[in-house]
């Protein structure tokens, strides 16, 4: 199965600012979230965190003497998720990730504008904004690590979806993955950071790279000052199902697996229990942690 190219967001461009300021009528999806996190059966704590957001745009109108019949404005509704695993054991990784999503958390309140249409941006500015919040929380992970040295060693890896009407666009460092189950088909969206995925691309034998799967290449909280994300564009539609997950999943269940389970599962809260329940029988040697989402119409 091929994954999604890495760093392809492209936007049309249109011919006049009209066209740019006015998108054009869009059909709001009906979707479905849910969750599941589990410590597994090796580890002491849970160093996994995770989100699920919902941004509501609304409008009302409060006085006119135009007849209101039909004048209501539909909102929009834009859902963001994340999965971020912490890494360092010893060394906080819980504190890492824990950290990283409230950094998020604390960047939105901050943050001037919030997008509602994918139309609001083009290329430059979604990685401009990708860029922002990846460097502030890496900064405040350094800071933190300054202000306390006995969290030295402490990262996180960060996979996130921001789910608009027309498009979703993933933002992903480490190894946490993003998969599209569509027309009964799993896809891998991100790249596993790691140096085995490395050396599997490179033509090493995969009983070798396999040895060097969980040696992140890029992680949140490292030592470097700039940490570059990759960052995909993808599309979504009725039927489809949006994974992320932590390795402690993908660690112990097959792709082949997975799909077995979106395609059996008859809602996102039951497909993350099954998929947690899989990973545990799997062997659960990492924490493990799932989120979804279900496109179930447009509307």
């Amino acid at each position: 199965m091929a994954a999604f190219d890495e760093d392809t967001v492209e936007f049309n461009t249109a011919e006049s600012f009209a066209e740019r300021f006015f998108a054009s009528s869009t059909h709001q999806l009906k979707l479905q979230t849910a969750a599941a996190t589990h410590v597994g059966k090796v580890r002491v704590r849970n160093e996994d965190h995770h989100a699920v957001i919902r941004n509501r745009r609304s409008r009302e109108v409060l006085f006119t003497n135009l007849p209101t019949d039909g004048l209501a404005f539909p909102d929009d509704e834009v859902y963001g998720m994340v999965v971020a695993d912490g890494i360092g054991g010893a060394a906080s990784g819980d504190v890492a990730s824990e950290l990283a999503l409230r950094t998020m958390f604390e960047l939105m309140g901050r943050a001037t504008s919030v997008v509602m249409r994918i139309t609001d941006m083009d290329s430059q500015q979604v990685h401009e904004r990708v860029d922002a919040y990846i460097s502030e929380i890496q900064k405040t992970l350094r800071s933190c690590v300054e202000q306390n040295p006995g969290l030295a060693g402490m990262g996180t890896t960060w996979t996130s979806a921001h789910v608009f009407a027309t498009d979703t666009i993933i933002v992903h460092v480490g190894d946490s993955r993003a998969y599209l189950y569509s027309d009964s088909k799993l896809q891998p969206v991100t790249r596993d950071q790691t140096l085995g995925q490395d050396m599997a691309d490179a033509g090493l034998p995969a009983r070798t790279a396999r040895g060097f799967r969980n040696v992140l290449t890029n992680s949140l909280g490292g030592s470097a000052d700039d940490v570059q994300a990759q960052v995909y564009q993808i599309s979504i539609g009725p039927g489809d199902r949006l994974l992320l997950c932590t390795d402690g999943l993908s660690d112990m269940v097959t792709d082949s697996q997975i799909a077995d389970v979106l395609a059996d599962a008859p809602t996102a809260q039951a497909a993350c229990d099954r998929l947690v329940e899989r990973a545990l029988n799997g062997g659960g040697k990492d924490n493990i942690t799932v989120v979804l989402c279900d496109v179930l119409a447009t509307v």
